[in-house]
C-alpha cells in the first residue's frame, strides 16, 4: 500500500506526535510498504522519505497546497495526523481521494474546538482518535460520526530495562516542560512526596525533559527540592539507563492524550502514578501496572504509600517487565492498516454509488 503521512510537526522537533509518526513511518516500511511523510519542520533528512514543505507562521504556503494537491492523489491513502490546530493536516485530508485524520491531544474544558466546522472542511474522511480518551470528546463534537481509536505503539524490545543496580528510591518523569504538561505541579507533588516518605529514606528525584518552563523550574527547584535532579532531554537509550535505577514514574499531565513517555517506563517496569483524566487509564490499572489519581495531593499519598511498602512496590515492579501491553508495534500497524483498507472499501462505494 502507498501511504502518505502527513503531519505539522516532524523531527528534529521533538514530543508525542512527531516521535510517534516516525516511528508509524518506520514500522509500516518494516511491513512492506511505501510510506512518504509530509511535514512542515525543517530538518535535515530522515532515515524515512520525508518532504519538508515551506510555511509562514506555521501556515502552509501556496507552494506546499500546490504540491500536496498535485502528489497526494497518487497514494492509496493519506493519514492526516492532527493536534488542537493543524492547517497542513487538515489541507492534506480535504485534498486526499481517501483519508483518515487522527487527533492526538485533548482540548481544555475552556478551550473552544470547533471539530464540527472542521468536520466539514476536510469531507468524508475516517476520524480517529489516539485513546478511548480523546475519541469520547470527539464523539460529542461529532453526533452520529463514528469515532474509532488508533493507538500509539511501543517497541517494548527497545525497553527492556538493563541490569539493575542499588540505587536510592528513585521517582522520574519525563515531559516536555510546558504548562500543559505541568512540571511546576509535578514538582510540588515531589516535595509533598518528601514530607510524607520517612526522612532516613534517601530518595531522589528525576524530571527528564526539555521546554519553556524549564527555566522557571529550575528557580524552583533550588527552593523547594534541591534533591531533584534536572538532566535536560535525554536520549532513549539515556531513558532506558535512567528507568533501570529508578523505581517510579509519575505522570502528572491532566489532558494527556495517551501517554507514550509513561507507557515506555511502563516497558521498562517502572509502576507508573498518572492522572486519571487521560488515555493512560488504557495502559495502567489500579493495583496492576501502577495507579490512577484524580488529584496532585492524591498522586504525592499514592506514590509515598508505594515508596515505603516494598512488597507492592516489588508486585507492580515484576509485573510491569514480565507483561506486554496491547500497544506494540506490532498489534498497532495490523490496526492501523486495517483501518486502512476500511477506509478504501468506503471511498469505493461512495465513489460507484455517485456513478
Amino acid at each position: 500500500m502507498r501511504i502518505a503521512l502527513v503531519s505539522d510537526v516532524y523531527l528534529p522537533q521533538l514530543g508525542g506526535i512527531e516521535l510517534q509518526v516516525h516511528d508509524l513511518a518506520v514500522q509500516l516500511i518494516r511491513a512492506g510498504h511505501d510510506v512518504t511523510v509530509y511535514t512542515l519542520s525543517e530538518g535535515p533528512s530522515d532515515d524515512v522519505p520525508v518532504v519538508r514543505l515551506p510555511s509562514t507562521a506555521g501556515f502552509p504556503v501556496r507552494a506546499a497546497v500546490d504540491r500536496l494537491r498535485g502528489e497526494l492523489t497518487s497514494y492509496d491513502i493519506v493519514h492526516a495526523h492532527s493536534s488542537i490546530v493543524s492547517p497542513l493536516a487538515w489541507r492534506a485530508a480535504r485534498l486526499a481521494r481517501a483519508a483518515i485524520v487522527t487527533v492526538h491531544s485533548l482540548p481544555g474544558p475552556t478551550m473552544p474546538w470547533p471539530l464540527a466546522q472542521l468536520d466539514r472542511y476536510v469531507g468524508d474522511v475516517g476520524w480517529t482518535a489516539v485513546s478511548a480518551a480523546v475519541a469520547s470528546v470527539m464523539r460529542r463534537s461529532l453526533p452520529g460520526r463514528v469515532v474509532d481509536v488508533l493507538h500509539n505503539g511501543v517497541d517494548r524490545a527497545a525497553w527492556r530495562p538493563a541490569a539493575r543496580q542499588p540505587h536510592p528510591l528513585t521517582i522520574v518523569s519525563t515531559m516536555r516542560l510546558a504548562r500543559r504538561k505541568r512540571p511546576l505541579a509535578l514538582l510540588d507533588t515531589l516535595a509533598a512526596i518528601r514530607a510524607m516518605v520517612p526522612s532516613g529514606i534517601r530518595l531522589r528525584g528525576v524530571i527528564a525533559g526539555s521546554g519553556p518552563r524549564e527555566r522557571a523550574l529550575e528557580s524552583r527547584r533550588r527552593d523547594l527540592a534541591p534533591w531533584v535532579e534536572l538532566p535536560g532531554r535525554l536520549t532513549r537509550f539515556e531513558l532506558r539507563e535512567l528507568y533501570a535505577s529508578a523505581d517510579v514514574y509519575l505522570a502528572p499531565a491532566e489532558l494527556e492524550s495517551f501517554g507514550v513517555a509513561a507507557l515506555e517506563a511502563r516497558c521498562a517496569g517502572l509502576p507508573v502514578v498518572a492522572m486519571s483524566t487521560g488515555g493512560v487509564g488504557e495502559f495502567i490499572r489500579n493495583g496492576v501496572e501502577g495507579f490512577l489519581v484524580d488529584t496532585d495531593a492524591e498522586m504525592a499519598r499514592t506514590t509515598a504509600a508505594l515508596l515505603t511498602q516494598p512488597a507492592v512496590l516489588d508486585r507492580l515492579q515484576v509485573h510491569n517487565r514480565h507483561t506486554t501491553p496491547r500497544m506494540t508495534w506490532e498489534r498497532v500497524v495490523a490496526q492501523h492498516v486495517a483501518a486502512y483498507q476500511a477506509q478504501l472499501v468506503l471511498r469505493e462505494r461512495a465513489l460507484a454509488s455517485a456513478s
